[in-house]
């Protein structure tokens, strides 16, 4: 058996995803929520910077504590949300998270606001956000046609890249306005937003299948086994898992270097983040273009080469001209790693068994987003000890060489998942491990 069951939901042309109501819904409310999620990432490092006056260290903690979730629960994660409904998971997430980042804002205005609290909402939110993003990835093939996956993760993600477009030079003005605290409020009030319109949704998320013989450690062994047995998936997992690493530690000075060293205002750093993104639109906007152009392996391993170098203008960037370079560095590499986003994400949903998804992708978040946390604090030890831009090249350094995996992997020359050597099945073995093969009389699936 297996991943070439269609999911459940009504039927749509390709291209005509707009027309599906239940998309159209998930689609509304992530935007929105997108949209205050982007004036969080910015708020969030500012009320440490400006606010609290926090360390290199304590900031690239804060970041740790951000993404650390994806260590502690990634994995099982993935086998008890497999137990639930995925819109269920996603309601409550959105839920969780609102209440926890409304805190911020009322406990400034409380006048109790520490470093201490920052760290418990980003360690807290960060765990919603795990079993929120298992779920969300696991739900769009149950609301679509596989056919449309490639479409739909488009839209989704050229949301998410006009969010990044508006929503860091809204944040600016209102962290100008308000104060960094109480520009977080407006993510709260996104994700109340986002919970509404899945509550919404009326396409049934089928009921999991329980059984007495579950066994928790044994679910999760069958999720590590299929990504990382798997040549395609594993290659996706290391790149995307050393991407995110440099980045990560990049992304621990890079606020520091703009707000302390250039001393630009947070409406110039919102502004600069804004341009930057209009590159990640671009990305969702050509990505099914690209991956139809230079075949489905392709448009995963090019872009992300074509993004790494980009990363290697920061440590050089003055209060002049280069604040202009770094803007186009910045357009091309989120561009280039959009597209490669949209393409690895719809592959590997195509990839995976219906019964597998959940698995999937928490196994997938824990690899490539576990580096986030470490990153974070390689970012803090070496700003402090080497400082600010001698830790922004050595990332840029890191992220040029992310490519790699899949680069030497059978996505170099890949077009179709019909040219792949081996497929999987998803029953496994006497052993408990899934065997290799293709199914009696059909192809496998392509994306």
């Amino acid at each position: 058996m297996t991943s070439a069951t269609a999911p459940a939901g009504p039927a749509t042309p390709p291209g005509r995803l707009w027309r599906h109501r239940d998309f159209r819904r998930l689609w509304i409310g992530e935007s929105v929520s997108q949209f205050g999620s982007t004036v969080s990432q910015l708020a969030l490092p500012l009320v440490a910077v400006l606010a609290l006056h926090a360390s290199t260290f304590q900031v690239g903690l804060l970041t740790a504590c951000e993404t650390a979730a994806f260590v502690l629960v990634g994995l099982p994660a993935g086998a008890w949300v497999e137990r639930m409904r995925f819109r269920s998971v996603l309601v409550a997430g959105d839920a969780a998270r609102a209440v926890l980042l409304a805190w911020v804002p009322l406990a400034a205005w409380l006048g109790v606001l520490d470093m201490g609290q920052l760290y418990v909402v980003g360690l807290a939110t960060g765990v919603s956000t795990v079993f929120f993003d298992v779920a969300y990835q696991s739900y769009l093939p149950q609301l679509v046609e596989r056919e449309q996956l490639v479409e739909g993760n488009a839209k989704l993600q050229a949301s998410e890249s006009v969010s990044q477009i508006v929503g860091p030079g809204v944040g600016g003005l209102l962290i100008q306005a308000l104060g960094a605290p109480y520009a977080v409020l407006v993510d709260a009030l996104s994700f109340l937003w986002s919970a509404g319109w899945v509550a919404a949704i009326r396409t049934p998320s089928p009921r999991p299948e329980r059984s007495a013989e579950r066994h928790l450690a044994r679910e999760i062994g069958e999720g590590l086994r299929f990504v990382l047995r798997h040549p395609v998936l594993r290659a996706i997992a290391a790149c995307t898992a050393t991407a995110n690493l440099f980045a990560s530690m990049a992304g621990a000075v890079f606020y520091v270097l703009l707000a302390r060293e250039l001393r630009l205002s947070a409406g110039v750093i919102g502004l600069l983040t804004s341009t930057a993104s209009i590159g990640g639109l671009a990305g969702a906007l050509c990505a099914a273009r690209v991956a139809a152009r230079l075949g489905q392996g392709r448009a995963i391993w090019v872009p992300i080469a074509l993004a790494g170098p980009c990363g290697l203008v920061a440590p050089f960037v003055h209060r002049d001209w280069t604040l202009g370079l770094l803007a186009a560095a910045q357009l091309v590499m989120w561009c280039g790693i959009v597209v490669y986003n949209v393409t690895q994400v719809s592959m590997r949903q195509a990839l995976c068994p219906p019964g597998l998804l959940g698995r999937m992708n928490a196994t997938m978040r824990f690899l490539v987003w576990g580096t986030l946390p470490l990153g974070g604090l390689l970012g803090g030890v070496l700003g402090t000890a080497i400082g600010v831009r001698a830790t922004l090249l050595v990332a840029g350094v890191g992220g040029t060489l992310a490519f790699l995996p899949v680069f030497l992997s059978p996505l170099r020359t890949l077009r179709t998942l019909r040219e792949l050597p081996v497929d999987v099945d998803v029953d496994a073995d006497a052993d408990g491990q899934f065997a290799p093969g293709a199914p009696d009389g059909e192809d496998p699936v392509r994306v």
